[in-house]
């Protein structure tokens, strides 16, 4: 039986004091919570394979980890945040104010409707897994440290757990945290197992 382990991994905190929604946006991470970083790498395994989205936050947090093959990591589009398309780069209350009934039509149901232009919640999990699911076959058996995003770990965590896209909006992500979901296979069976969730994250407002 080959047990293939992900290692999720949010990276680092965005400073983003006007609240703005930044999903396939592409602003800098902060990286400089050396504490932080050096407790995390020191949990993750060594000759793993690393992957990050495009994005230039998880491609930051992955070479702030300094460890054998974070500066090679795969780029794998298909693992980035949701997309907000009209509403990148606007607050939750400009949103509000500008597109009153896109936003009613939104929060009605946030796990399946999409933001004008954007992807629902629900097509990022099936993207997400789609990627995960190719990733495991090609990497069988091996570590793979993936530094994402908040919304391509809930929904990873979403395929382990066999949630629907409304439960999985339930789970919170903390900024340089680690989860992880385990696959075992064995002769073309295969299932998943939950084997950490937000560890070593600090979430805003926890005094840490």
């Amino acid at each position: 039986m080959k047990n293939t382990r992900w290692w999720l991994i949010r990276h680092a905190p965005v400073p983003n004091p006007g609240n703005m929604i930044y999903g396939r946006s592409d602003p800098a991470a902060d990286t400089g919570d050396s504490d932080a970083l050096a407790a995390l790498a020191a949990r993750l395994p060594p000759q793993a394979v690393w992957v990050t989205s495009h994005l230039r936050r998880t491609r930051q947090t992955a070479a702030a980890l300094r460890l054998p093959g974070s500066d090679m990591a795969l780029v794998e589009r298909a693992l980035a945040e949701q997309d907000f398309g009209r509403w990148e780069g606007l607050s939750h209350d400009a949103v509000a104010e500008l597109h009153p009934e896109e936003t009613r039509r939104f929060w009605s149901d946030p796990a399946a409707e999409a933001p004008p232009e954007g992807e629902s919640f629900a097509a990022v999990m099936e993207r997400v897994a789609g990627a995960v699911g190719r990733l495991t076959d090609l990497y069988a058996g091996r570590d793979i440290v993936a530094v994402i995003h908040g919304g391509s770990i809930r929904a990873a965590l979403a395929l382990a757990l066999d949630l629907t896209p409304q439960a999985a909006l339930r789970l919170a992500v903390a900024p340089l945290s680690l989860s992880r979901i385990d696959h075992y296979a064995n002769e073309g069976d295969g299932f998943w197992s939950v084997a950490a969730m937000n560890a070593l994250g600090t979430f805003p407002g926890s005094g840490r």
